[in-house]
């Protein structure tokens, strides 16, 4: 998140969304371009469903989270993202019909709380006048679509091995960012945002995605998602270093409640599996 925001000053959304996943693309071609060919027969009746988890989890997700930076913090965008495993419970009870405990809905209403805190800058009643920051929505959808992407990914468990499926979906990404590459002002690549564009295109664009998608295959989507929890943590410090962020009272209280309420919904679930696997 924090690089997110340092991209928002020195490159366009659409120009850094397109250009990283086509270094992605370019970077995985001569080891994976081979395989997925060999493997088309087997890769073909899923590439429907391998494009909306690349319109979920690359293009929607990554799209709003650059066009948020430029009208809210690196801080709110890393509390907001911390709504992922919570919203992940609420897609799953609709997706795979898993019934939501009464701890998830506590938490869930906690975590609602603490987000209004958060992006009313510890006065919730100004929402009521004010409404909610662009930026601030705009993650909470992105949040949405990842969390959907993350219950498909279960709910689907295609049998198609991770780089694989990371690599169709970079290309189907590519595609899907190429109109509003071309639709929008795009900013040329300068010695300023190239480190920025090249992280981007590396680790976010390349590892992260193939560590989560083993981690969902390993874990389900509502353990995986837990981790994304310590996302805040890391983004407030870093934040504060790079970007020399403040740090106020409501980013604290705010954030602590919202993971409070996460962590709710979440501990119960996970005493469960511990208990089915005990008797098993």
């Amino acid at each position: 998140m924090v690089v997110t925001k340092m991209a928002a000053g020195v490159i366009a959304p659409f120009t850094i969304g397109f250009y990283r996943w086509v270094i992605a693309g370019a970077a995985l071609t001569p080891f994976l371009l081979g395989p997925v060919w060999r493997a088309r027969a087997s890769i073909l009746p899923h590439l429907g469903k391998l494009a909306i988890l690349s319109m979920l989890g690359m293009a929607i997700f990554q799209s709003l989270a650059y066009l948020a930076a430029a009208s809210t913090t690196a801080t709110n965008m890393g509390f907001i993202t911390a709504l992922v495993p919570l919203l992940t419970i609420g897609v799953g009870a609709v997706v795979l019909r898993e019934r939501p405990r009464a701890q998830a809905l506590l938490g869930g209403l906690l975590s609602l709380g603490g987000i209004s805190i958060l992006v009313s800058h510890g006065d919730p009643a100004s929402l009521l006048s004010t409404g909610v920051n662009r930026g601030d929505l705009m993650m909470f959808v992105a949040a949405l679509g990842y969390a959907l992407y993350g219950v498909l990914l279960r709910k689907w468990a295609l049998p198609i091995p991770p780089w694989h499926s990371l690599y169709i979906q970079v290309l189907v990404v590519i595609l899907l960012q190429l109109p509003p590459f071309l639709l929008t002002p795009i900013s040329p690549i300068t010695g300023e945002n190239l480190p920025v564009l090249l992280y981007a295109a590396i680790l976010p664009s390349l590892f992260a995605p193939y560590l989560w998608l083993r981690a969902v295959g390993l874990l389900g989507p509502a353990r995986a998602s837990i981790f994304i929890n310590l996302t805040p943590v890391f983004t407030v410090v870093i934040a504060a270093t790079l970007l020399a962020e403040p740090v106020a009272g409501y980013h604290l209280a705010g954030g602590a409640i919202t993971l409070a309420g996460v962590m709710l919904a979440q501990w119960r679930g996970r005493e469960r599996r511990v208990t089915t696997s005990s008797r098993g």
